[in-house]
């Protein structure tokens, strides 16, 4: 679809970050379709932003997989690419993994409780049928223990392959699959505030697992 007319209002403190964000979104939940061509000019002018930080969101998310450009040619919103998804759900699956067994024992009692909180958005959200607001939810769940692991090459890894998965993620978030996501966002509070820390790895892990089935081709 055409670039919206309406001016979206933009934080000037995080101007990067959150154009980054906005178009991330934008291609995620479909307002920015596969194939369709990205104009900086066009998005700046959309965003309310110089042409500046299109420009290097353009960057990053075609880093992510998320957008195409070729030398002379037009950049243009990417379609899914299955293999790329695939490498990027083992990856960040991994990262999970590691996050969670380095953050059991780091996590506060207010941690947790916002872990529990995040669910159970994420369950309302799933319930009520709106996956833009499941995946807001999961992404808090899942940012608290990369946030008490501190490994900011960890972090960066995950910023990097994520977006790709968010697509994926939405679909299953959209359908009855992603009820499954639930009980084990549960477990995975359970054995964290136990200290069980190779059991809640194991889970975050099987988390990030179920988005496999989607990509198999």
């Amino acid at each position: 679809m055409p670039v919206p007319a309406t001016q979206l209002p933009v934080s000037r403190a995080l101007l990067r970050d959150d154009v980054h964000r906005r178009l991330r979104d934008a291609i995620v939940d479909g307002t920015l379709a596969p194939g369709e061509q990205l104009r900086d000019q066009e998005l700046a002018a959309w965003l309310g932003v110089s042409r500046t930080p299109v420009r290097e969101a353009l960057l990053r998310l075609q880093q992510a997989g998320l957008v195409a450009a070729l030398p002379g040619r037009s950049t243009t919103v990417a379609s899914l690419d299955t293999r790329a998804a695939r490498d990027a759900q083992a990856v960040v699956a991994q990262m999970h993994r590691l996050a969670v067994h380095d953050a059991v024992g780091q996590l506060t009692a207010a941690d947790l409780a916002r872990m529990r909180a995040a669910n159970t958005r994420f369950a309302a959200a799933l319930e009520a049928g709106d996956p833009d607001a499941a995946l807001e939810a999961d992404d808090e769940l899942h940012g608290i223990p990369v946030e008490a692991a501190g490994n900011a090459a960890l972090a960066a890894v995950l910023d990097q392959f994520t977006p790709v998965l968010r697509r994926v993620e939405r679909l299953r978030f959209g359908s009855l699959s992603g009820r499954d996501s639930v009980s084990l966002h549960a477990r995975l509070i359970d054995l964290c505030q136990a200290g069980d820390r190779e059991g809640a790895a194991a889970v975050s892990h099987e988390t990030w697992q179920t988005l496999a089935p989607l990509l198999e081709t």
